[in-house]
């Protein structure tokens, strides 16, 4: 589940990150407002590295609960595991298929019937050449009636890149998967409000309408997102649900612009 909700809000970003590098050249709009692409990958930087962390903590946390085992060792990894959580530490080892992963992180949670969470603390981890400092807190509901999972992340790290550049994130992402009897049916969906500031920007994200896709389709099929760039705010429109390959820009003095993802 974490791996698909991760792909999906992979495809979502990296949408913007083109349409804002081919649309904002209007509208008296100067060269210091533009969003470009390079900056747009920057936002795409944080979850693209946390989503390595992501993915080695569910896989300890998946087989394992605070009273079923006191310690687990594998080639990549030893966690040590207590009531309320486990300390797990990497031995730069590559763990399906990521970079090099190193470092220390201490995760704490609590379980309930419907709701699992966790909190990890990272604390000079280290993916690759890239170091993370911070905690990401990570809450996931089912709903086994309407066969719906809901993951939500609340970060509040820091990202030091291999330049000694540093990015920070903030805020809360909720992404849902609802299966259905085919593809067409399972349905995708992304929501939230977080904000990502590198080299003296800030860049805050805001769904007005839940961005949804389906497992049939290569695009977002609809909702409504905001990007802004330090307060410059540009509204992407999705559409009403059609599986094409269309969004709508809307500008900040109301100018609407059909572009192609």
């Amino acid at each position: 589940m974490i791996r698909l909700t991760q792909k999906f809000y992979a495809i979502a970003l990296i949408g913007i990150a083109f349409m804002g590098f081919q649309s904002c050249s209007e509208d008296g709009i100067s060269e210091d407002e533009k969003l470009t692409q390079a900056e747009l990958q920057t936002i795409l930087t944080t979850d693209e590295v946390a989503g390595v962390a992501d993915s080695a903590l569910a896989e300890i946390y998946a087989g394992s609960t605070g009273k079923m085992a006191t310690a687990k060792i594998s080639d990549c990894y030893a966690a040590e595991f207590t009531e309320t959580g486990f300390v797990a530490t990497f031995n730069n080892c590559v763990l399906n298929g990521t970079d090099n992963i190193n470092g220390t992180v201490t995760v704490t949670y609590q379980a309930g019937t419907e709701t699992a969470s966790f909190t990890a603390t990272y604390v000079d981890f280290y993916v690759g050449t890239i170091k993370i400092n911070g905690t990401r807190t990570y809450v996931v509901n089912t709903s086994v009636e309407q066969s719906t999972v809901s993951f939500s992340v609340t970060s509040d790290m820091s990202i030091e890149m291999e330049d000694e550049s540093v990015i920070s994130e903030s805020g809360e992402k909720t992404f849902s998967i609802t299966f259905g009897e085919d593809l067409a049916s399972t349905v995708f969906g992304l929501s939230g409000n977080w904000t990502i500031e590198a080299e003296g920007n800030v860049y805050a994200v805001e769904t007005l309408e839940e961005l949804q896709g389906n497992a049939a389709c290569d695009y977002l099929t609809s909702g409504v997102m905001v990007v802004s760039k330090n307060g410059l705010a540009v509204t992407i429109d999705f559409g009403d649900g059609e599986c094409d390959d269309v969004a709508t820009l809307i500008y900040p003095n109301g100018a609407a612009e059909e572009i192609t993802l």
